[in-house]
């Protein structure tokens, strides 16, 4: 466990407010912001600090929140200024030379997509929580949201697409739904499970630090305020494809009612395909059915990311590592 107070003291000073981080001050080069209106410097950008662990969110071209705190977070652990965004830039230039790639619709892919009532009594009766489309499936699996796959693909008739057609999409590591695994559980890990996990619900942000190194941040949307548990916690299991017991008094009041349903697993879940348990029970962060509220609302209680983000998870921390929640 990460108890070095010292320590502590550190990654309280990043995850506080990053508009007013102490970062250390390199000499170099500076950079502001980009311009809004540069869409592509923004889209290159968000593809390198996603392909770095520094979570943007969704991948749209736009400069939102999430997108200037994993600069900030990124150059944290450059050892730069947080509002200089010459390295990330420079290093996005060097490393994505290509914004968009090119991917075909298969057979397998539509597997996954099919009819789902949005009544947990009826979900309770399918064998899947399936996407709803092939844009659904689409944007998810390039992190990004059905606005922009829309807007980049705008001769494609997406209620009609067939196997073969081939969509333009952000070139970025797609999340693979069918390498996942189901009901794989992930064992303790000698260096994986000694690492820290912190949950700032404020900046509605989760970081893995190792030591004194940040690793890797991603936005979540965190508990709503009154089912907030701050506090030290320990990472006691992680499973893919997760089922979920739905109670509505348990997600209004955080107590459980005899009228529940066991709805089975699949991204459009209410926890995504990722479960990660902690020693606080019934809390776990966890995947989701709607990428792009991330960071925008609130949820019952646990600790929500994306789908692509929640799932790499498990090649940062194991059970075993400390969480805390403030």
């Amino acid at each position: 466990m990460l108890t070095n107070p010292t320590i502590r003291g550190i990654i309280s000073l990043v995850l506080i407010s990053f508009s007013t981080l102490g970062y250390a001050k390199k000499k170099g080069f500076y950079l502001e912001e980009p311009s809004k209106k540069d869409t592509e410097t923004i889209l290159r950008l968000q593809i390198f600090l996603d392909e770095s662990n520094f979570g943007p969110g969704k991948i749209d071209g736009q400069m939102g929140q999430f997108t200037r705190k994993a600069v900030a977070h990124y150059n944290y652990s450059k050892g730069i200024e947080y509002n200089n965004y010459y390295k990330a830039i420079n290093e996005s230039e060097n490393q994505i030379k290509d914004l968009y790639a090119t991917y075909a619709i298969k057979e397998q892919d539509l597997t996954y997509i099919g009819e789902l009532s949005l009544e947990p009594e009826e979900q309770s009766k399918f064998e899947y929580m399936y996407y709803r489309s092939v844009l659904e499936f689409v944007a998810e699996r390039f992190h990004s949201d059905e606005k922009f796959i829309r807007k980049i693909n705008p001769n494609i008739e997406w209620a009609t697409i067939t196997t073969g057609t081939e969509v333009k999409v952000p070139n970025i590591t797609p999340f693979q739904i069918e390498d996942l695994g189901v009901d794989k559980s992930f064992r303790r890990d000698r260096k994986l499970s000694s690492r820290m996990v912190i949950i700032d619900t404020n900046q509605k942000l989760v970081a893995i630090w190792d030591k004194k190194k940040i690793l890797a941040t991603f936005p979540i949307t965190p508990g709503q305020e009154k089912f907030i548990h701050r506090g030290n916690w320990i990472i006691q299991n992680m499973i893919t494809t997760p089922t979920f017991r739905w109670d509505q008094s348990m997600l209004d009041t955080g107590k459980r009612s005899n009228k529940a349903y066991m709805l089975p697993p699949g991204p459009n879940s209410p926890i995504g395909i990722f479960w990660a348990g902690l020693s606080k029970g019934g809390i776990g962060l966890h995947g989701t059915a709607s990428p792009h509220t991330i960071g925008r609302s609130r949820s019952a209680g646990c600790v929500r990311l994306a789908n692509w983000d929640v799932v790499r998870l498990s090649e940062l921390v194991r059970p075993g590592a400390e969480v805390e929640m403030r």
